[in-house]
């Protein structure tokens, strides 16, 4: 067992904690491993509540502590649970929180990336020429997606098997041609929701000329908070294309209120989630939100479905689920179970509260981050951030490209490592600020689900002194940070 990496205060490492964090850290792959030295895995996160200031949730989240005791208090109850009866309990949860009908089927899955097979899997049957899959902004969603998206794997192991390999084709899964519509124009600008659609609907007819089913990808907040199409030209793009086109929305983030999951259900789109991003739960979960329509129409399942997926993990009678392995995968129940959990208590907080709160933090960010270093945030589509739908709001983009020695994308990699090590996590640098040839320095600043609930408690005084010292102590880090590499 690797060790404790700056473990809160108080978390001692007795067996049951010790066998929860391996257990936590188990059932997926390579990505979710702890390095034996550091205590972290590849994005240097952790399964255990640590004491650091993280801000960091548009790329991955440490467990909280609250989630972290729920989890070693139901220990047991959910051992005598079998693997089907936790997903199914799960199933009705997600359910219950979201306000989704119990007609919507819910497929979960080892990951964000795992649940690009989920609609690939959808689209299957509907045209013997094959799958047309539109991505929409895949520098912005996740790199896994490439292989995952053409029916490949896309690491060397899976969360059931091992000795598979990048870029093999899942038995099966057919034709599939790929291409990528971009979200953002050559020099990063965000391209509006009109530029996307016709991209869109051009990739669909040359599809369909064809004699190709396409799927396609909308996006409900991308790595810097973006929504595209706009449901106006969505609902375009459906009545002009109908039955020749399969839609899924990428909300892997989980920055989505209930109102918005259910518009896009009642559309007959499916919505991929996750638990590790906003939601904070540790990595890596997600699941499929599958309106019926599409369920009671879907074709057996490929058989190279069973390197991949468990039979629970299906709904009951799914096509060609019964061919995949009756086992069990109890770490992938204990991070939904942490992500159950969020998710229930930030549900039961008021709207106006949670308003509030996230007004709270964006003046803190401007008032003591953005103006002392004289900094911007990318903002989202080229509007203001107020204009943003509430849950985008969650999420500021760091243009750090003004900040002597953190100028270039490469750059602001290294510090961002550097002070993750330090005990400061933001989100990962993204590419969309461009200076000279090349991309600018940036950063991410997101707020959480279990960050919210926290401070759901506090005063408004105290809520503004905590985020107020936070957002001093990130400006402080990003300083020292320019200043060693312009040194």
């Amino acid at each position: 067992m690797p060790p404790l990496n700056r473990p809160l205060a108080g978390l001692e490492p007795t067996d049951d904690v010790v066998a929860l964090v391996a257990a936590l850290a188990s059932g997926g792959d390579a990505r979710i491993t702890l390095h034996p030295d550091s205590g972290l895995n590849r994005y240097l996160s952790a399964p255990y509540p640590r004491d650091v200031l993280a801000y960091s949730s548009s790329t991955v989240s440490d467990i909280s502590a609250a989630a972290f005791a729920h989890l070693l208090g139901r220990g047991g109850a959910a051992a005598a649970l079998g693997y089907k009866a936790r997903l199914d309990a799960l199933r009705g949860r997600i359910r219950a929180a979201y306000g989704i009908g119990g007609d919507t089927e819910i497929v979960f899955a080892p990951s964000g990336t795992d649940l690009e097979y989920v609609a690939l899997a959808l689209a299957l049957g509907r045209s013997a020429a094959g799958i047309h899959n539109v991505l929409l902004g895949a520098d912005e969603t996740g790199s896994g997606c490439i292989h995952s998206a053409h029916g490949r794997f896309f690491a060397n192991e899976t969360a059931l098997v091992d000795g598979v390999a990048p870029g093999q084709d899942v038995a099966g899964m057919g034709e599939i041609s790929l291409v990528d519509v971009p979200v953002r124009c050559p020099d990063g600008v965000a391209r509006t929701s009109a530029e996307i659609t016709a991209g869109i609907a051009q990739e669909i007819a040359a599809a369909r000329a064809l004699g190709k089913h396409s799927v396609v990808h909308c996006v409900h907040g991308s790595k810097t908070g973006l929504v595209l199409p706009a449901l106006a030209d969505l609902d375009a793009l459906i009545a002009q294309f109908g039955a020749d086109a399969t839609f899924v929305v990428d909300a892997c983030q989980a920055r989505i209120t209930s109102a918005a999951i259910g518009d896009y259900l009642a559309r007959g789109l499916i919505v991929l989630m996750t638990g590790s991003k906003f939601v904070g739960a540790p990595p890596f979960n997600g699941w499929a939100l599958v309106p019926a329509t599409l369920a009671a129409s879907a074709a057996p399942l490929p058989h190279g479905f069973a390197q991949i997926f468990r039979r629970a993990e299906w709904p009951d009678g799914w096509p060609g689920a019964a061919a995949l392995e009756d086992s069990s995968n109890p770490a992938l129940a204990l991070r939904l179970e942490a992500a159950l959990f969020e998710i229930e208590r930030f549900q039961a907080i008021p709207m106006p509260r949670i308003e509030a709160i996230i007004a709270a933090f964006e003046q803190a960010m401007h008032t003591h981050l953005l103006a002392p270093l004289g900094l911007a945030c990318v903002t989202p589509g080229g509007e203001g951030t107020g204009n943003s739908p509430i849950e985008m709001r969650t999420l500021s983009t760091l243009d750090l490209s003004a900040l002597p020695g953190l100028e270039t994308f490469e750059a602001a990699q290294a510090a961002h490592r550097a002070m993750a090590m330090d005990g400061i996590r933001l989100g990962q640098p993204v590419k969309c600020v461009r200076v000279g040839g090349g991309w600018g320095g940036t950063m991410r600043v997101g707020l959480s689900m279990p960050q919210i609930a926290q401070w759901n408690a506090l005063s408004a005084e105290a809520l503004i002194a905590v985020l107020a010292a936070d957002m001093a102590r990130i400006a402080e880090a990003l300083s020292a940070a320019a200043q060693r590499r312009a040194a």
